[in-house]
């Protein structure tokens, strides 16, 4: 019984692990976190002095994500035939990377109302 329990649970594991291996995860947490910390520096707003935006969120952000790898990797899981990978890769980069900017917007406007600025 815990043997049959044990391989249910590896093959489980197996598929799961298949799945992850036709989405590209690095460059989604790459992009995942870019979005979220140009967020909080744009919620941080008169905060964050405009050197650092510019330094930081246009210079370290822009060279730290990865649009157009992200990009070049649906588009070859696609010509692989592998059209639902690519669906999947292609939602969840823009809606994952949407929903970390207005998270981290958020979460830098709260920090900035506390610091008494106004959002950039």
């Amino acid at each position: 019984a815990v043997a049959r329990r044990r391989g249910a649970l590896t093959g489980r594991t197996r598929r799961g692990t298949r799945w992850a291996a036709a989405i590209p995860l690095g460059t989604i947490a790459v992009n995942l976190t870019a979005c979220f910390l140009l967020g909080l520096l744009a919620g941080l707003g008169a905060t964050a002095p405009s050197q650092l935006y510019a330094v930081a969120g246009t210079g370290f952000l822009g060279g730290y994500s990865t649009f157009s790898t992200a990009c070049l990797e649906a588009a070859r899981l696609l010509l692989d035939g592998r059209g639902g990978a690519a669906l999947m890769h292609a939602l969840a980069m823009t809606a994952g990377t949407l929903l970390a900017a207005v998270v981290g917007m958020a979460v830098g406007m709260e920090v900035g109302m506390a610091l008494g600025s106004t959002p950039a």
